[in-house]
């Protein structure tokens, strides 16, 4: 087990999944960089906590930003990408503008993170990727078509990778969650269930990517699907 304390980036972390993976960091005493577009200070753990204001849909923007973070923290040896977000329907219904939207943040941002990051990573004595996916990357579904093409992708990008990184000290792996119960449905026409069994709690989430990066540094995760008991879909009243 990874007993040494570490400087961990983690992307989404205003709500949701990031915001339970960073409060479960700082709980165990690691170092936090919070990246999201707006700025959550937190009432605890300040001294470990560093909240960064980033836009990840502005990709011309990230390569600079992530040099300055790196020059200010060149600890950091571990990223989780959280941040994600959902739009739902048939693909006629999609503007050019929400395709290209999904795409980016969903996918495209954390290739660009990912390619600013690795060089620094590999040159750490063991280092971690983590990237939550999405049960959308397992198989497609009814109005997910666009959804599901970004999770696809980053599956697919993750698989790659992981090959790319094999003779590194660094270790890539993938959390496909199924529903869980965060402000991500807030904007969507549906929800889980009302029953426990329906969803899976962000901080369930949270505990699998603890676990991967307190796992012995010989071995890599590749993959972890976590799914409610019970998957049970409530669409909301119009």
């Amino acid at each position: 087990m990874h007993t040494v304390k570490r400087t961990i980036l983690v992307t989404g972390a205003s709500s949701g999944i990031g915001l339970a993976v960073v409060q479960n960091l700082l709980q165990q005493g690691h170092t936090v960089i919070g990246v999201a577009r707006r700025i959550i200070l937190l009432n605890e753990y300040v001294e470990n906590y560093i909240p960064v204001s980033m836009d990840l849909s502005q990709l011309h923007n990230l390569p600079e930003k992530i040099r300055e973070l790196q020059k200010a923290y060149p600890n950091l040896d571990a990223v989780v990408f959280c941040a994600g977000i959902g739009q739902f329907g048939s693909i006629e219904e999609f503007s050019y503008a929400q395709i290209e939207s999904v795409m980016t943040v969903n996918f495209t941002s954390q290739v660009y993170l990912t390619k600013a990051l690795l060089p620094d990573l590999k040159r750490k004595p063991y280092s971690d990727l983590i990237y939550i996916g999405s049960e959308a990357a397992l198989k497609g579904s009814r109005k997910g078509a666009v959804y599901c093409a970004s999770k696809f992708a980053l599956r697919g990008f993750t698989q790659a990778l992981r090959e790319d990184c094999g003779k590194s000290n660094v270790r890539v792996s993938l959390i496909n969650p199924g529903m869980v119960k965060t402000p991500f449905f807030d904007q969507l026409y549906f929800e889980p269930g009302d029953h426990e069994t329906n969803s899976i709690a962000p901080e369930d989430v949270a505990e699998a990517v603890a676990y991967v990066l307190s796992s012995p540094a010989q071995i890599v995760i590749d993959e972890i699907n976590l799914s409610p008991l019970n998957k049970v879909v409530k669409f909301k009243k119009t």
